[in-house]
C-alpha cells in the first residue's frame, strides 16, 4: 500500500527504470533470443529493504552483518538469490529527507507466499516500517556451453 507522494513518486522512478532496462535489453541485439532457444517466462521478484532502522533512522549495524542475516533467511526458506547494494534517499512523511544503504533482492520464480515470508522476516529483523515487493514477468533461456579439447 502507498502511504503517501513521496512513496508514490518512488515507486514511479523505480518502475521506469526497470521498463527503460527491460526495454534496453529487449532491443539489443544481443540479447534477444533466437529461435532454437528455448525461452522461458519466469517471475521476476524484487525486495527493496532499507538498512537504516526505523526509530532511530540510523544504520545500526555494519552492511555485512546485515548481508549475513539476508543470506540466512534466504537459505531458510530455500530461495536461490542475487542481492545488490544500493545507496538512496528519501522523503519521511514528515519532509525530513534521509539517506540510507539499501538491498535490493532479486528472486526468480519464488512463489508468492514465500516471498511474502522473506520480505517479512527482513522487514521484521531490519526494524523497517515496511519493505518495497515488486514482479515483473520476463522471457529468458539459460545458455550452457563446454570447452572443446
Amino acid at each position: 500500500m502507498i502511504h503517501n507522494k513521496n512513496q508514490r513518486a518512488l515507486l514511479y522512478h523505480i518502475m521506469k527504470s526497470n521498463r527503460e532496462k527491460l526495454y534496453n535489453n529487449l532491443t539489443d541485439n544481443n540479447s534477444v533470443a533466437t529461435p532454437e532457444d528455448e525461452y522461458i517466462h519466469m517471475t521476476e521478484t524484487r525486495i527493496y529493504i532499507g538498512l537504516n532502522d526505523s526509530e532511530t533512522k540510523k544504520q545500526k549495524f555494519k552492511t555485512e552483518k546485515y548481508m549475513s542475516i539476508l543470506k540466512n533467511v534466504c537459505q531458510s526458506y530455500h530461495v536461490a538469490f542475487s542481492v545488490g547494494v544500493e545507496q538512496g534517499g528519501y522523503f519521511h512523511e514528515n519532509g525530513e529527507y534521509t539517506e540510507e544503504t539499501s538491498f535490493c533482492l532479486l528472486l526468480i520464480d519464488a512463489k508468492r507466499d514465500v516471498v511474502k515470508k522473506v520480505a517479512g522476516d527482513l522487514c521484521a529483523f531490519f526494524n523497517q516500517e515496511s519493505v518495497l515487493v515488486t514482479e515483473n514477468v520476463i522471457g529468458g533461456y539459460f545458455i550452457s556451453e563446454e570447452i572443446v579439447h
